[in-house]
């Protein structure tokens, strides 16, 4: 498994990290290795949200399939209204 080291950390940022890291009851190395998990995307995941972008493009470009047996919200107030 690969090392990753980091030089020149501001020391407030070092200090927000490490209270993080013992709220979550962690270590900085593995909070570290949180964060970067669920803020810089996979190539897989990357994908994967592109693949779900293409759906939505699709879904917003089907024609609506119109008013159906509903009733208006005009009728429905009107209706409401008469109780």
């Amino acid at each position: 498994m690969p090392t990753l080291y980091v030089e020149n950390v501001p020391e407030d940022l070092y200090e927000a990290l490490r209270q993080r890291a013992k709220a979550e009851r962690k270590s900085i190395s593995a909070e570290v290795i949180s964060l970067l998990r669920a803020n810089v995307p996979t190539p897989e995941e990357i994908q994967r949200r592109m693949q779900v972008l293409e759906r939505t493009r699709k879904l917003r470009a089907r024609k609506s399939p119109g008013k159906g047996p509903f009733p208006s919200i005009i009728e429905l107030l009107h209706e409401d209204r008469e109780r």
